[in-house]
């Protein structure tokens, strides 16, 4: 792996890559177990902005919240994790610099000092952080089911130290950078705070996205948009850095914008038994989880996703592969491993949901979002990988993260020798432990305008 300075990349990528090894030919058939290929479906949800200790810190079985552990806080001696049952949480600090600070070098420490520099202004004041809070299986009881009865990643890591506008580029792309020249990958170097679409730069993405690939191998894709995209008509939709497809040269280059609809397109073809091969999932700000939204909102919208699934005849042959784009400033316990100069970010949760998953399965191996791409491309694409000494579509980026050494293999979360297992429908507004409860069928409304909603 060649490990290269935030920002800084020459351009003999190419060389590198194969000078330092590691470029390696892929075999006609990935090392992945042949079974793989019964997955004819992958479906990734990506929700917004929680730790894995806030979600699942006190699951058994997994890397929790240690005994004992007391963060420094500048008001009294220490803060330790307490159990918050609360629907709505503040949005903590989440970027570059929340993370770092964040991790502190290691002592994974610096969360309730984060929290307070944004919530509270005065020095001494009175004021709630709730950067400890965690909760628990009753708060959130079909995040847990799916845990119990699938597999938990207690070990999935942002891929990218800063916030969900590059999270969601590793995404789809492996990567987040700044291209100097429009429309040449060759001149794009790794960046924390990519660019943003707009309407005098619709394409500031040069650099190659997945799709190139599947479009390429005539994978059939679609990205679904939870009630369509955020325009001046329609301001409750997607943001664009959460929608970042529009913005790469090579979907605008392949005609492939038209695969980018609103989410309705996605319960249609599953109604219909017609999934396509890879679907990505993102939910407004509402449903995403993201504070200040409420925790019931975002999980009931989840729990349709994942229903609309099971009830299809596409169940049989589907992966759903649940996450959050960054910890959203909340206390996690276990330090990021140091992939390249860009990540791996603080830990999020994660689950795999399939008839072929194991069954309450805590998978421990390290990993990222590229190992959703990895996936993809074992399945689809003959284990082809975003690299640009064999993708096609030469790009400058510094190293392969679907072929890092850190990184875990997904194909270890399922048993391709059992019997496809049965749908498990939940109730998409359980009972449950948080205050206030939810109204009936969770779709409460809370205020996210701008003066309450972080935005990212």
């Amino acid at each position: 792996m060649v490990l290269v300075t935030a920002g800084v990349i020459t351009n003999v990528v190419l060389q590198t890559h194969v000078q330092a090894g590691s470029y390696k030919p892929r075999p006609a058939v990935p090392a992945a177990d042949a079974g793989i290929h019964k997955i004819k479906h992958v479906i990734v949800i990506m929700m917004e902005n929680r730790s894995f200790d806030e979600f699942f810190g006190t699951y058994p079985g997994a890397d929790g919240i240690p005994a004992s552990v007391c963060l420094p806080d500048p008001r009294s001696k220490c803060a330790k994790p307490f159990v918050d049952h609360l629907n709505q949480q503040k949005d903590e600090p989440h970027g570059e610099g929340g993370s770092k600070a964040d991790v502190d070098g290691g002592k994974m420490d610096g969360f309730v000092e984060q929290a307070i520099k944004e919530h509270c202004k005065k020095p001494g004041g009175k004021c709630s952080q709730d950067a400890m809070g965690y909760h628990v299986g009753s708060d959130i009881p079909n995040y847990w089911a799916y845990a119990q009865n699938f597999v938990l990643n207690d070990h999935m890591f942002e891929s990218i130290e800063s916030w969900s506008g590059p999270a969601h580029l590793y995404e789809i792309s492996a990567w987040s950078a700044l291209c100097k020249v429009p429309r040449d990958p060759m001149s794009c170097k790794s960046i924390f705070y990519p660019s943003l679409t707009t309407a005098t730069h619709a394409t500031p993405y040069a650099w190659t996205d997945i799709t190139y690939l599947l479009h390429k191998e005539h994978v059939s894709w679609g990205f679904y948009l939870d009630d369509g995209a955020r325009s001046a008509s329609n301001p409750d939709g997607v943001a664009n850095y959460w929608d970042d497809l529009p913005g790469f040269v090579d979907v605008h280059t392949d005609k492939q914008l038209g695969n980018i609809k609103p989410y309705r397109a996605f319960s249609a073809a599953a109604r219909a038994d017609k999934l396509p091969a890879v679907s990505w999932i993102q939910p407004d700000a509402r449903d995403s989880n993201h504070a200040p939204g409420l925790i019931s909102t975002g999980e009931a919208f989840v729990t349709r996703v994942i229903n609309t699934v099971m009830n299809s005849k596409d169940w049989d042959s589907s992966a759903i592969f649940l996450t959050w784009d960054d910890w959203g400033g909340f206390y996690d316990n276990v330090v990021p491993p140091k992939a390249d100069a860009l990540g791996y970010g603080i830990r999020v949760p994660a689950i795999v949901i399939s008839p072929y998953a194991k069954k309450g399965f805590v998978d421990h191996q390290t990993l990222s979002f590229d190992a959703y791409l990895k996936f993809i491309e074992d399945d689809f694409l003959k284990g082809g990988r975003l690299n640009p000494v064999t993708d096609g579509r030469p790009d400058s980026r510094p190293d392969v993260r679907e072929n890092s050494p850190l990184l875990g293999d997904l194909v270890s979360d399922f048993d391709f020798n059992q019997q496809p297992r049965a749908p498990l429908i939940l109730d998409p507004c359980p009972a449950s432990t948080l205050v206030p409860p939810p109204t009936p069928g969770c779709t409460d409304t809370v205020n996210l305008h701008t003066n309450t909603w972080g935005g990212s």
